[in-house]
């Protein structure tokens, strides 16, 4: 597992043992960032946003987006041997002033404010097994948007034959939905006003 672009390109992270997390391929990786840097109108980048990053594993998502921009990331992992997986990550990349890691259940949490007062991007990856139930998702989904930016972006990945209803969350429009590989990754916005 390793950053693919920005200021971090090429560094190694480490992954816990075990099946505690899944991370992303290379592959898999790029074509993600790729839609979500056509979203922030930055191909390739992040911007300079604030990140929350909920079942955060070993990190690989919201350090990719330190290493194409993003200004902070909040990283939420109930898993005590993955957060301490993250943490090694975190100071490997000696990025501990931008980032938090908070050892906490994500579905049960209260959702803080980001330092800038809202979220430019949140990543959503809860194990695939958990987003069978629509309604515990929702609830998670719906608990966020008041802290999503109004221009922000919502990523909930989940396995491909998952039938999440991308119209569900209260307070929050699809902006775009595709399968990747054996998953299907919904992108979730504020609706224009």
């Amino acid at each position: 597992m390793r950053i693919i672009a920005g200021q971090f390109r090429g560094a190694k992270l480490e992954a816990p043992a075990g099946r505690a997390t899944r991370p992303l391929t290379d592959r898999v990786k790029e074509t993600l960032f790729n839609v979500l840097g056509n979203q922030f109108d930055a191909p390739g980048r992040i911007g300079d946003v604030d990140v929350l990053d909920l079942f955060a594993g070993s990190g690989g998502l919201g350090l990719e987006a330190l290493s194409r921009g993003a200004a902070s990331c909040l990283f939420v992992e109930r898993n005590r041997r993955s957060a301490g997986t993250l943490a090694r990550n975190v100071q490997k990349l000696r990025v501990e002033t931008r980032v938090k890691i908070a050892q906490e259940n994500a579905w049960t949490m209260r959702i803080p404010a980001a330092p800038s007062g809202e979220y430019g991007l949140v990543f959503v990856d809860p194990p695939y097994k958990d987003v069978d139930d629509t309604l515990m998702v929702s609830g998670l989904l719906e608990r966020i948007a008041p802290r999503l930016a109004p221009r922000g972006i919502l990523m909930l990945r989940h396995a491909l034959h998952t039938d999440f209803p991308a119209d569900s969350p209260r307070g929050l429009h699809c902006v775009d939905n595709r399968a990747i590989g054996s998953m299907r990754v919904l992108l979730l916005g504020k609706p224009l006003e």
